[in-house]
């Protein structure tokens, strides 16, 4: 085949739209969550073309049903093994299927981390998220709760603090991992209050989440349980790119991400491009990965015909 695309988020299906409109007949092999990370947030509200915004599962399958429309096939399956090192290129899926491709798109997203908590999952979607930009506008003059201590953790704070009335940051350590600068944009922000050495061990409420119960120096003698009452708890102790698979063909970052040429999507294989989360480590929205799906399928476009 002319174009085999992995990932069915954003990027995988804008890319299966221009593949198909350029008669690459492309075959999609969706994997195991269908509309990608997109679909875990409650309301999608910053896509453009939806003014009074749409769920997330509406969404996916509205790009789904417009790359279909124009010839993608899809496949339920989950890539576990390729082989870049030849051409065709080579891609198992986990029913033992071969296909054999001459260019490759890869776009297999990104997973939020999670403490783990059984009330983490219990309410995700219902005021536990892992994208303040994503999410925080719904939070507008309310009392939300980040975990974390990066550099990310202190963006996103000092994001939802231009939103909301409160906003505590939990961080495990008696310290902040953020650079200087963005520690101080924490520091200086009165709606920004920081509770270091403090662990959640569950959320609470009703039909959402409510509150979140905390131990501070857990399991030391001055170990205290503290309550605090939130309207939204934002995860944000990092992704891990779902790469893990391709790393023996191509390169990565130091944190699993794939790494592209420049502003491309081109990878360090010819023919093989990656597009949206698992290539991108700084913005993580579904319409930057739906221009780099765009961006990718023209690449293929253009590498087919001069190959």
């Amino acid at each position: 085949m002319k174009c085999l695309i992995i990932g069915s988020g954003p990027a995988g299906y804008t890319a299966a739209i221009y593949a198909s409109r350029a008669n690459l007949a492309p075959v999609l092999i969706e994997g195991p969550q269908l509309g990608g990370q997109l679909t875990i947030t409650t309301e999608v509200e910053n896509f453009p073309g939806y003014p009074d915004g749409v769920e997330p599962f509406q969404m996916m399958d509205d790009l789904r049903r417009q790359a279909e429309r124009f010839g993608t096939q899809f496949v339920s399956a989950i890539v576990d093994e390729v082989d870049f090192s030849c051409n065709p290129k080579k891609v198992w899926t986990d029913d033992g299927t071969l296909y054999e491709a001459e260019t490759v798109i890869i776009a297999t997203g990104a997973s939020a981390k999670w403490l783990g908590l059984p009330s983490e999952k219990e309410y995700r979607g219902r005021g536990v998220s892992a994208c303040a930009t994503c999410d925080g506008f719904f939070y507008r003059g309310k009392t939300v709760a980040v975990v974390g201590g990066g550099d990310t953790a202190c963006e996103e704070a000092t994001y939802l603090a231009n939103l909301c009335k409160k906003v505590y940051m939990i961080v495990r350590k008696p310290y902040f991992r953020a650079s200087d600068i963005m520690q101080q944009r924490v520091f200086n922000n009165p709606k920004i209050e920081v509770l270091f050495e403090h662990n959640t061990v569950r959320l609470t409420g009703d039909q959402k989440v409510e509150g979140a119960d905390l131990v501070y120096k857990k399991g030391l003698p001055e170990q205290e349980e503290r309550h605090i009452a939130i309207d939204g708890f934002f995860l944000a102790i990092g992704h891990q790119p779902n790469t893990k698979i391709f790393a023996e063909y191509l390169d990565l970052d130091v944190e699993g991400y794939i790494k592209v040429d420049g502003d491309s999507p081109r990878t360090n294989i010819p023919g093989v491009y990656a597009a949206g989360d698992c290539a991108d480590p700084h913005y993580r929205q579904a319409v930057v990965a739906a221009a780099a799906g765009c961006k990718a399928a023209i690449e293929a476009d253009r590498y087919l015909n001069g190959h």
